[in-house]
């Protein structure tokens, strides 16, 4: 395996080291130098990519990739390798044996508070969801034009060592905001690692939620993380009257619950099924400041 993960960022670098000790090379990419080189210090090799220009030592590693994990988000041009106007993936990584893309539930919007899982039609409301979704639709026909197995690793809210519930209350940052009915799912970054991996070893294709067992109030985690640092919680605040970013209220605007059966009946094991397990194992361990 000489595996590329584009966008070597908090998911991407979890990956990359999750997939380090079975792979004959491991390159992540980051538009940093500093970051590059924090790459570089946990064992990796890195290249600078800004999402558009290639540059002769990141094509000479591309050249060489038989596995991808693409985690750079698409923005308003689309997805960076399925542009149109964008040099053929064929052509780019003519080695390529498979690829996932690192996407989002948010894709399938709004459902009331429903269950969703990967056969739900996607709904998506918000630019960067729509965004998403295109992505998704053009490496799933890749692979299909092309024979290439292409894993969609749909992701709910991504937390772990150095960003969580406990660094919130720590910093004095969370905020108990309680809106009737709203539930979020969660997933811990050492399982979207864990579950790259198991894709990838069995060669699959295809779309795959990769989120905990528990969809729940926001406002639970944030009490289970101070009950485990033996503080009070911070007061609840109505949703009605909270101060929010435009981004932040429009997390808000989508309530589902998702579910992980799929991957789940194809024998993987969620490391960290509950808010409540990895809370304690974060805190237990003490590995929750990163």
């Amino acid at each position: 395996m000489k595996l590329l993960v584009l966008g070597a960022g908090y998911s991407g670098k979890a990956i990359a080291l999750q997939l380090l000790p079975v792979a004959e090379t491991v390159t992540g990419t980051t538009r940093s130098a500093g970051k590059a080189d924090r790459l570089r210090e946990s064992g990796l090799s890195a290249e600078l990519f800004d999402g558009n220009v290639i540059s002769p030592s990141l094509a000479a590693v591309m050249a060489q990739t038989t596995h991808l994990v693409q985690s750079i988000a698409p923005g308003q041009d689309g997805d960076p390798l399925m542009r149109p106007h964008s040099t053929p993936l064929a052509t780019l990584m003519p080695n390529l044996q498979w690829a996932a893309y690192l996407s989002t539930v948010g894709v399938y919007g709004d459902h009331a508070g429903a269950w969703v899982d990967e056969d739900t039609p996607c709904k998506p409301v918000s630019a960067r969801s729509i965004e998403r979704v295109e992505a998704e639709q053009a490496w799933l026909a890749y692979g299909r034009d092309n024979s290439l197995p292409v894993s969609i690793l749909r992701l709910s809210g991504i937390y772990g060592p150095g960003r969580n519930g406990l660094c919130n209350v720590a910093d004095g940052t969370a905020r108990r905001l309680v809106k009737p009915s709203q539930v979020f799912n969660r997933i811990r970054v050492e399982d979207i690692a864990a579950a790259t991996a198991f894709l990838s070893d069995r060669n699959l294709g295809g779309i795959f939620n990769i989120t905990d067992h528990e969809p729940a109030p926001p406002q639970d985690v944030v009490a289970e993380a101070a009950r485990l640092m033996g503080l009070a919680p911070p007061p609840e605040i109505a949703f009605e009257t909270a101060e929010l970013s435009p981004m932040a209220r429009s997390f808000y605007g989508e309530n589902k619950r998702v579910s992980n059966r799929k991957i789940r009946d194809l024998g993987f094991a969620f490391r960290f099924p509950d808010y409540r397990i990895s809370l304690g194992q974060l805190w237990q361990d003490d590995i929750w400041r990163g």
